[in-house]
């Protein structure tokens, strides 16, 4: 498994695979402590796409990862190689993946993020029966809805007492 942007995500994920006894490889720019924890290694970004048969993206959406993932990196995945994006859209060249999927280049992709989001239902990623596109709703799960309707009504009863809000988004409005 080779897991780009070894941040909390990356970490949670190296942790599952761990389970599985699974070789881990990441690229990050830092070197997290729990990485050594987990038994993954730190390789550049090349070696981490030619080396891996899951590559797993969790770096944030910047100047320096857009398009992270083009024609070029996708050359250097292996021919059996899957990639999964729950990042961000734009990390991937969705053409170049387009490309890449059709041509063999790699075998499987996995979208949870496009770019744009929604994809239109045009898109020719829709066609392929080697992509798997869902949408982006990890935050859709019971207990994670329910947690959020309970942080409003604290917020709500709180505002309503004239008390200070438990769970502010911009708390620099109450310096």
């Amino acid at each position: 498994l080779g897991i780009v942007g070894m941040g909390r995500i990356g970490q949670a994920v190296a942790r599952r695979a761990r389970g599985f006894d699974m070789r881990i490889l990441y690229s990050d720019p830092s070197e997290p402590e729990a990485a050594r924890e987990l038994g993954a290694t730190r390789v550049a970004l090349d070696d981490l796409l030619a080396e891996s048969d899951f590559v797993s993206l969790h770096v944030p959406l910047t100047a320096d990862t857009r398009r992270l993932i083009d024609a070029r990196a996708l050359a250097r995945m292996k021919p059996t190689a899957i990639l999964i994006n729950t990042a961000r859209g734009p990390i991937v060249d969705q053409r170049a993946l387009y490309d890449a999927l059709v041509s063999g280049r790699i075998a499987y992709a996995a979208l949870d993020v496009t770019d744009p989001e929604p994809i239109p239902v045009d898109d020719p990623l829709l066609t392929l029966d080697n992509c798997l596109i869902v949408p982006h709703i990890a935050s859709s799960s019971v207990a994670t809805r329910t947690r959020m309707a309970v942080m409003a009504a604290e917020n709500l009863i709180a505002g309503l007492n004239g008390e200070r809000l438990p769970h502010c988004a911009n708390p620099e409005i109450y310096t």
